[in-house]
């Protein structure tokens, strides 16, 4: 079998977070083409146990303690005029161990999984780029609505991370993203391989449902990540008080601001030891994300549980879903649809029931990873 250097910015297992479930199936995946050796950070001291586990796809693994803070990071980007994405995820051991890994044997393929990691690359190296999202577009679009040093910090980002991006795709074999619309906003060759789902484990049968009075409204998620944490805020604001029931919001590290929003009506849960059995409790779930890029696995997990799933235009922008979730424009419109699904349960477990379908025919791992052996010339 030929050697594959897979290069991942967070320790791609176990699976329990939205970047870690593409690199988890990429891995899995180049495993069947090829020996795997794993270049990788850790940002949770939890990640660094994981030895045993990536053994079973790996020949290979170096695993090292990220432990930069994002002040720090700003420190080094501003002294050094690089983006404060690519200096949070400057480490002199992961230079180190790559120079050791490149020279140690040849590469038949070398597939680097988000853009931080492109920056351990030789010049005259041939890799597959998976940038998963167009991060560069994602702060420019924060900086939309902040204000003073904030907005100039953030538009520096974004016009240094994306001519970062451009560089890096110019050097690559190619250049893939989670989405078709990624793909097209970031233009060029850019082609799209699709996040998949792993419909065994997401499924109704596989796990009892939380016992938690309904009705319940449920929201998945890393509850540090900025997006998700607007979403709740602008849900429990806005859409909250124009629906019955409870609202769920589940996922590891809440934020101060998230954890203020726990009350009567507003569970608040931390992490969990297994998000399925929410999802399956929940009457509606819902992704009322106000900035999404590529494709959200929250809204794929609670389609293949059969959940019915109101997500905003943004969230579903990515997802074919072909009419098996409803998609909301407004507050207004997430009051309605989530209400139109409370009144009517038949309706809402036939909706449930055919996202589990379209999950099941449209998105397995499989076939959506299938383009990577001819993309990396293998």
């Amino acid at each position: 079998m030929s050697d594959i250097l897979f290069l991942a910015h967070r320790v791609p297992y176990p699976p329990d977070r939205g970047d870690k479930v593409r690199s988890h199936h990429v891995m899995r995946h180049l495993s069947t083409l090829g020996r795997v050796h794993l270049a990788t950070f850790a940002d949770d001291p939890r990640d660094l146990g994981h030895d045993a586990a990536l053994k079973q796809w790996c020949a290979s693994a170096v695993v090292v303690p990220r432990t930069k803070g994002n002040k720090r990071a700003a420190v080094e980007a501003l002294a050094s005029g690089r983006a404060v994405s690519l200096a949070a995820f400057d480490h002199r051991a992961m230079r180190g161990a790559v120079a050791r890994l490149l020279g140690e044997r040849r590469y038949a393929a070398i597939y680097v999984y988000s853009g931080q990691m492109a920056q351990y690359l030789p010049d005259d190296a041939r890799f597959v780029m998976d940038f998963v999202d167009l991060d560069s577009a994602k702060f420019a679009a924060y900086a939309d609505d902040a204000r003073g040093p904030m907005r100039w910090m953030l538009r520096r980002e974004a016009r240094l991370l994306g001519a970062f991006e451009r560089g890096v795709a110019d050097r690559a074999l190619a250049t893939l993203f989670v989405s078709a619309a990624e793909a097209a906003l970031f233009g060029g060759a850019a082609q799209a391989v699709e996040n998949g789902i792993d419909t065994g484990f997401f499924d109704p049968a596989a796990v009892a449902p939380v016992a938690e009075a309904g009705p319940l409204i449920v929201f998945t998620g890393q509850m540090d990540y900025r997006p998700n944490i607007d979403a709740v805020r602008w849900f429990v604001r806005e859409v909250l008080p124009g629906v019955p029931g409870r609202f769920a919001i589940v996922g590891r590290n809440p934020t101060a601001a998230v954890r203020a929003l726990a009350g009567e009506r507003v569970i608040v849960t931390g992490e969990v030891a297994d998000v399925r059995g929410w999802i399956t409790a929940a009457d509606v779930v819902v992704a009322p994300l106000l900035l999404a890029r590529g494709v959200q696995n929250k809204v794929l997990e609670a389609m293949a549980i059969a959940r019915p799933v109101v997500a905003s235009t943004a969230a579903a922008e990515g997802i074919d879903h072909d009419g098996s979730i409803r998609v909301a424009g407004d507050a207004a419109a997430f009051v309605d649809e989530i209400r139109a699904l409370l009144d009517d349960p038949v309706a809402a477990d036939t909706l449930g029931q055919a996202a589990r379908a379209r999950t099941i025919a449209r998105y397995g791992w499989d076939a959506r990873l299938a383009p990577l052996a001819g993309l990396m010339g293998l």
